[in-house]
């Protein structure tokens, strides 16, 4: 965790032309450029910032008000204020693949399995994997990260019958390609994708670690294998703050 800097460059030249939010805003800027606040450090409050460099609160509110206009900072409600991430593309074509996009960015995936449990198909899935309604179906959620940094949280399901054992092996290791190959599928592609925006709910925005008020991504796919059988139907929510979807051809 970075610690506020509150002693830092403190002192602001009054009475000089130069609006005393600008000056705020230029210091603030130079120590996000210099890494002094690297990206997605929690920057010091306003009551912080105020003391620092002795204006008030007011002052402090429009310069962070700008440094958000630029894309350098973004205020959370109820949570504060962060240096942005640089936004990670995710593109999306006939074969996506969280841990290989992830990466291929320079970044670490990392997956966490939320819940794994079996489930009678309600019908829009039965109807994706090919099934009769109310057959059993394994539901895997799954948050991924990249660089310990919340970035999607996925909802996975299959069919039961095809690929018995899965649950099992998902909470050994929550990679799905891994999980696949042992099952006998080596390789996969992605049929179908659906993408829109809403807003996330109460525990959506907790496991991203971001504020209600900002808005998800929210992706529904259909993957099969190389015959055009159903493999997987999946529902994935990404931060939209970090991640942007791509569309490949």
């Amino acid at each position: 965790m970075v610690e506020p800097l509150m002693n830092t460059g403190a002192a602001l030249a009054r009475g000089q032309g130069v609006a005393l939010w600008r000056q705020i805003a230029g210091t603030l800027e130079r120590e996000i450029a210099t890494g002094s606040l690297p990206p997605g450090a929690r920057l010091p409050t306003e009551a912080e910032l105020s003391t620092r460099f002795s204006v008030n609160r007011h002052t402090v509110r429009r310069a962070m008000e700008e440094l958000e206009a630029r894309g350098l900072v973004r205020i959370e409600q109820g949570r504060g204020s962060f240096v942005a991430e640089d936004v990670l593309d995710y593109p999306v074509g006939p074969r996506t693949r969280f841990s290989e996009t992830i990466r291929r960015q320079n970044r670490e995936p990392q997956g966490r399995m939320l819940r794994i449990e079996e489930l009678p198909a309600e019908s829009h899935i039965a109807e994706q994997l090919k099934i009769r309604r109310g057959r059993p179906v394994v539901l895997a959620e799954r948050l991924g990260l990249a660089d310990g940094r919340p970035v999607v949280i996925g909802s996975h399901w299959f069919s039961l019958a095809r690929f018995p054992g899965i649950a099992a092996i998902l909470a050994e290791d929550p990679s799905i390609t891994a999980a696949l190959a042992r099952l006998g599928l080596p390789d996969y592609r992605r049929q179908a994708t659906r993408i829109s925006a809403r807003m996330p709910t109460p525990e959506e925005a907790a496991l991203l670690e971001q504020s209600r008020t900002r808005p998800v991504l929210v992706t529904e796919a259909l993957n099969v294998d190389p015959a055009g059988e159903p493999v997987e139907v999946s529902f994935a929510c990404y931060a939209a703050g970090r991640m942007q979807i791509v569309v490949e051809s």
